[in-house]
């Protein structure tokens, strides 16, 4: 299947970079935004509305900054790349919206910069949320499904945003490979259903 050996081959190369990367450099992620997932669950707090910290030590100039903040832009944007090969491949084409497409490519730069700058800042988290609340927004879906690839999007961008690309990219590939199963499967479709998915092709063979 063409999705199965793209998403394969993407995420075997992510893998294979990253692992790369640790061995020329093994404190990389106090460098680049991949993040220390052990963190998430050792972390202690000095309140209850403390912030995750984000390990970027070694970050110390105006250089090794932007490139940080380069790297988790990009990442959130390159790992949504093949959630967009699932949406395409397994979405009926008459259905198919490409604002939608676009938003969850570019809704992630959006989140990543927006966690960056209200990060451990609960005055400014507020402020935010006032402004969002202020924003109508008029379009509407055309599947409830469909706000899945919009949650994924924030989901890499929130993570992206406080270094936890690698977090990112878990997400990333689990959502892909488990609705590339649910198509694959056809899991639950019956003659008088509501379809989301194209035919799979098992079932056009």
């Amino acid at each position: 299947m063409r999705l199965l050996l793209r998403l394969n081959l993407f995420y075997g190369t992510f893998a294979a970079l990253v692992w790369g990367g640790y061995q020329m450099v093994p404190d990389l992620h106090r460098y680049l935004p991949l993040g220390v997932v052990e963190t998430l669950f050792n972390q202690e707090q000095e309140s209850d509305i403390g912030g995750i910290v984000i390990h970027a030590s070694n970050v110390t100039d105006e250089v090794g900054g932007l490139l940080w903040l380069a790297m988790a832009i990009v990442g959130a944007v390159a790992l949504m790349v093949p959630v967009s090969w699932t949406y395409i491949a397994i979405r009926s084409k008459a259905k198919m919206d490409q604002s939608l497409l676009e938003t969850i490519l570019v809704l992630p730069i959006a989140v990543t910069g927006i966690v960056l700058i209200v990060h451990n800042s609960l005055a400014m988290a507020f402020s935010l949320a006032g402004v969002v609340a202020g924003v109508r927004y008029r379009y509407s879906l055309k599947s409830t499904a469909d706000s899945l690839f919009i949650f994924m999007a924030v989901g890499v961008g929130l993570s992206c945003g406080v270094g936890m690309l690698l977090v990112a990219a878990m997400m990333s590939a689990i959502f892909n490979y488990t609705f590339l199963i649910l198509w694959e499967l056809n899991y639950g479709r019956s003659d008088d259903s509501k379809t989301y998915m194209r035919q799979s092709p098992r079932e056009l063979e």
